[in-house]
Formats: C-alpha cells, sequence, structure tokens
C-alpha cells in the first residue's frame, strides 16, 4: 500500500496496523524525517507526488487523503497513482467538498488549496483518467458539531480561526479537545447527499 502525500505522518501509522506493508511519500524532507522518527511500523520515502518512486502496476492500494486539493496539475497526478496501481488496483481519495468548504467562493478560503472539488468534478476527474468509481461517500457533521456551532456563535470552526490557540478561552479549549471521530459519521453518496458533506470520499479501481 502507498500513500501519497503522508504528511506528518499518522495517518501512514494507522494504515500500517491493517495493511501488510505500507510506504508514506511526501516532498518535505523535514516532515519525512520526522515520519520515519515517530512510526517504524511503516516506511516513508521523500520523493516528488508528480513522479513517484515505484515500479509500473506494483502497488495494490494508494491513498491520497486531502492532498489532491494541493497540487497543480489533477491529471497528472492521477494519472501517476494509477501508473503505480495493479489493474484492478484501488485508488482512495479524500477531499474537501467545495460546495461547504468555500461556498459560492471563486476560489478557495484556503490559500494553500489550488482546487477544491465538487462530488461531480472528482469523480469526472477519476473516470476521465482510466478508473471505475466503485463507492461514493461523503463525511458529515454529526448532531454534537451541529450543537458547537450554535453554542460558538454560528461556526464552531470560525471560532477557532478567530483567535490562536493560546488565546481560546477555556470553554473553546475543551469543546476543541472533546472532539472525536464519531463527531464526523461517513455516510454513502445514496445514503446522504455527498454535496452536503464536509468531505468527500471516493473509491475507485484502475481499470486495464
Amino acid at each position: 500500500m502507498l500513500e501519497v502525500g503522508c504528511g506528518e505522518g499518522y495517518g501512514t501509522a494507522l494504515l500500517a496496523a491493517a495493511a501488510g506493508q505500507v510506504v508514506g511519500v511526501d516532498y518535505d524532507a523535514l516532515t519525512v524525517a520526522h515520519a520515519q522518527r515517530s512510526y517504524p511500523r511503516a516506511a516513508f520515502v521523500r520523493a516528488n507526488l508528480a513522479a513517484l518512486p515505484v515500479r509500473d502496476s506494483s502497488v495494490d492500494v494508494v491513498a491520497t487523503l486531502q492532498v489532491i486539493e494541493h497540487v497543480w496539475n489533477h491529471p497528472q497526478f492521477v494519472r501517476e497513482c494509477r501508473r503505480v496501481l495493479r489493474p484492478g488496483g484501488l485508488l482512495l481519495v479524500t477531499t474537501p467538498n467545495r460546495l461547504t468548504f468555500s461556498p459560492g467562493l471563486d476560489a478557495p478560503v484556503n490559500p494553500f488549496h489550488t482546487h477544491e472539488f465538487t462530488t461531480a468534478e472528482l469523480t469526472e476527474l477519476l473516470a476521465g483518467d482510466g478508473f471505475a468509481i466503485d463507492a461514493v461517500f461523503g463525511v458529515h457533521a454529526g448532531p454534537r458539531l451541529v450543537e458547537l456551532d450554535a453554542r460558538h456563535g454560528g461556526s464552531f470552526v470560525a471560532a477557532q480561526l478567530a483567535r490562536p490557540p493560546e488565546q481560546w478561552d477555556a470553554g473553546l479549549g475543551q469543546d476543541v479537545a472533546a472532539v472525536a471521530v464519531s463527531d464526523f459519521p461517513v455516510l454513502a453518496a445514496d445514503v446522504h447527499r455527498a454535496d452536503e458533506s464536509l468531505d468527500l470520499v471516493v473509491v475507485a479501481r484502475r481499470l486495464v
């Protein structure tokens, strides 16, 4: 298994608990060095994400989590992920949903995002570069996060961004620390509209 754009490495380490072999790839040398020190169960390599140091058709699964919105050439990035996958291999892509992350804006609200996708845009990109879409999910805000929005003036996220963490009041700090994975239900697109989700999750399969 390959994680493309592994960042700090904690996700790669979690994947290593389930996969037989996992390699995390990132461009930043300091980040890769940190990951190598911190997560010995996985392997980490520094490389250009547009030119992966991996043989053609040699990987069963490629995961790229919250990465595609940062790269400049999206078709090239998808083709490189496809190149290293064996025929029938799986690509897991997660990314912020543009419709909820930067609603109504011409450019992403995050200055480090080159482009944010809708469900249709992401699935069309993958299908156009040799993938069949196996499943689409949305990551949603659970009831407790809705309550936290109301508690913090209408937007829990805006309350966190309004000042640096060291200036948060005790109540905000406690609420942030209490957020758990269970607060973000992941729902299949045919159960709940993915366009209303916070993040998109697409599982695609490389065609021959």
